[in-house]
Formats: C-alpha cells, structure tokens, sequence
C-alpha cells in the first residue's frame, strides 16, 4: 500500500516559494522602479508568473512522492514528467538516517535517507512527520540487520 507525503510539506516548500519570489518580485520592480521610472517596474510580473507557476508545480510534485514497505524491499516512487520507482531491498541497507534543518523543524517535518553499498541507490524520503520517521527508521534498520544476517 502506497503511503503519501504529509501536506506540510507542501505547505512549506509553497511558503519557501513565496517568500523567494516575493523578496525577487521587490527588488526586480522596486530597484528599476526606483532608478529608471515607473514603467520599469514591470520587471516584478516575471517572478510572480514564476511564483504561480511554480505553486502548481509544487502541488504536482508532491502528489507525485509515495513509498511502501513491502516484505522484502522499500518502494520510494516521485516524478511528474520524469516518473522514478527506485526499490531499496532491505538486506542492502547500510545506514537510515533521519535528517531535520531548521526549515523542516519549523514546520515539523524530517526526511528519511536510506544509504546503501552502490551510491547510486541511495533513497530519500522527504517531509514526513518525525514520529513517522523515526519509526520508518527503526522498522527498516530492524529490517536491515534481519536480512543481511542471512546473507
């Protein structure tokens, strides 16, 4: 069964837009505004065409992040043009981390990332809620040791 990201997620990557393309939005119509006149302070439309833009493709990206715990292997599936199902076998897992910066602990989010032996199949899981991954990591770390014992 597919398992969603947590709406704040969402939330916070759209307040992180906002408040990016706003400081832009300022300084592209208030400095030319200011120094060539009035006309030139049209140069604030195109970051506010980026932020509507880019408030759909947030929403888009976020439907599109999903991971199952299935009996073997973790499933981790994202992308909207680009459509990724990257599969983490349980047995190959090496380390799971549980990362929070200080954007993410505002909000109350984690991320969960899996490290592997081939570098190239390391996985993370963005925006969960830290309760959810901390016992996504300990259920895969668990997982882990059980598989790779009987390697």
């Amino acid at each position: 069964m597919w398992t969603g990201l947590p709406p704040r997620l969402l939330r916070m990557r759209r307040m992180l837009l906002i408040v990016w393309l706003g400081l832009l939005a300022l300084a592209a119509g208030l400095l030319p505004g200011l120094l060539a006149g009035p006309a030139w302070a049209a140069f604030a439309l195109l970051p506010l065409a980026l932020m509507a833009w880019g408030w759909d493709l947030a929403g888009r990206n976020w439907r599109s992040w999903r991971y199952a715990e299935r009996a073997d292997d973790l499933l981790i599936s994202r992308g909207v043009l680009w459509h990724t199902v990257t599969v983490v076998p349980y047995g190959r897992m090496q380390l799971v981390e549980v990362t929070s910066g200080p954007v993410e602990r505002h909000f109350g989010l984690a991320s969960v990332q899996l490290h592997t032996a081939a570098a190239a199949t390391d996985a993370t899981i963005p925006g969960l809620d830290p309760a959810e991954a901390e016992r996504l990591r300990d259920r895969l770390t668990e997982l882990g040791e059980a598989r790779s014992a009987g390697l």
